[in-house]
């Protein structure tokens, strides 16, 4: 169920009756690409900060208040979201709105945590740039949408991370955490109407203040190109990729079709021609990530550089033979069983029904059920996967980012 507040705050609920607990999500629609460049990093640095202390609870208060409970309390940031998640007994579920509410409503953001916590955030990006495939990921990112938010890392960088202030997360929270860009997300055993009433309780006091749109920078035109950068590392790392489809692409998931023709696990296209016919890699996988209005599309391998040219040509191989024959009714039933298998073993989870539960509303403004996914990937024919990749696998707007080991 979907209600929106008096105050423009939105609820929405997924109830699971037969469940003992629940999974909380409050999410805020500001990202990495909401930053100026001056603010890189800051969207990522505040979800740190309201971990650190508000009015009335410590940064220990606020852990142990869950964690003493069997709860579990944490929160990430993307490119265009960010969460704070509680994962708690049903019976728990106001005490948990309540520490929820009190970090992003009266978070204070102490001197002395803030210079603290820029150390810390200064070695998550030291941690990050020590692994390969997190390094390659990034620079993709950065050829894919060049001189755009989403082509910068999320964390930031180390000039903007050590320059911001109290007054400069002030500023940003007054901006972006207002009630219209507010949307809590509960899938368990919860009641609506008394979710509802729970969170007039311990949000009502939030009131927004602008009811200016939100204004985001378009990509620039497809882009073309490749990098090559270097590392001390054992294995060469590459990827092969190209814009992709936003969420709410007509043909997105006939692309989600074709990514797991491709890598839908060890009996799909690229595992068994490049890994188990060739040997040439431990690793290769498809990916495809959508966001409001564009997407990327890739493949991804670690290999040994002496294999790079090989390996580059077997998954243009895959494309092209994408793009001449029809899939064959047997593999294409089996890749819809499997897509459709892994929607339904998510459900499992209540973190996972919640998250789904708030993506649906945020970027599609409803609900999408399993049923009305199921009933488009069954639509899905031959002729259509035939059809799509002849469009999208034009071997002419792929790019390709390698990083190799240093000589």
């Amino acid at each position: 169920m979907f209600t929106k507040l008096d105050n423009d705050l939105s609820l929405a609920t997924e109830s699971i009756d037969h469940m003992k607990s629940v999974a909380i999500g409050v999410w805020i629609k500001t990202g990495s690409r909401d930053e100026s460049d001056a603010q890189a990093g800051i969207t990522h640095f505040l979800e740190h900060m309201l971990f650190k202390g508000t009015a009335t609870r410590s940064a220990k208060e606020i852990a142990q208040h869950i964690e003493s409970k069997g709860g579990y309390l944490n929160a990430f940031t993307s490119t265009e979201y960010t969460c704070y998640v509680v994962r708690c007994v049903d019976t728990e579920l106001e005490s948990s709105l309540d520490v929820l509410s009190d970090m992003i409503l009266h978070s204070t953001f102490p001197e002395e945590e803030l210079e603290k916590e820029k150390k810390v955030v200064l070695e998550e990006m030291k941690m990050y740039k020590d692994s390969p495939d997190d390094v390659i990921f990034e620079e993709f990112s950065s050829m894919m949408f060049p001189e755009h938010p989403l082509g910068r890392p999320i964390i930031g960088f180390e000039p903007t991370v050590s320059g911001f202030t109290q007054d400069h997360l002030r500023a940003y929270t007054s901006e972006r955490y207002q009630p219209h860009n507010i949307l809590v997300s509960i899938a368990g055993n919860v009641d609506h109407q008394n979710a509802e009433h729970l969170i007039e309780r311990y949000f009502s006091s939030a009131k927004s203040h602008s009811d200016a749109s939100r204004e985001l920078q378009k990509p620039n035109v497809d882009p073309t190109a490749s990098k090559s950068l270097t590392k001390v590392i054992e294995q060469t790392h590459m990827i092969l990729g190209r814009r992709g489809l936003a969420f709410n692409d007509e043909d997105r998931i006939k692309l989600l079709m074709v990514n797991t023709l491709l890598s839908g696990g060890m009996s799909a296209r690229l595992h068994q021609n490049i890994r188990e016919k060739h040997g040439y890699c431990y690793s290769i996988s498809a990916f495809a990530q959508s966001y409001i209005d564009t997407g990327v599309f890739g493949v991804y391998i670690g290999t040994d550089a002496s294999y790079v040219d090989h390996v580059r040509d077997l998954i243009h191989q895959e494309f092209e033979q994408l793009k001449q024959e029809s899939v064959s009714e047997d593999e294409l039933q089996e890749s819809k069983t499997n897509l459709k298998g892994k929607m339904l073993l998510a459900q499992e989870s209540m973190s996972n029904r919640m998250m789904r539960l708030a993506k649906s509303y945020m970027y599609h403004d409803r609900f999408i059920t399993l049923d009305e996914l199921v009933d488009e990937i069954d639509a899905i024919t031959p002729e259509d996967v035939l059809e799509f990749s002849q469009r999208f696998f034009q071997k002419d707007v792929f790019s390709e980012c390698l990083l190799l080991p240093e000589s």
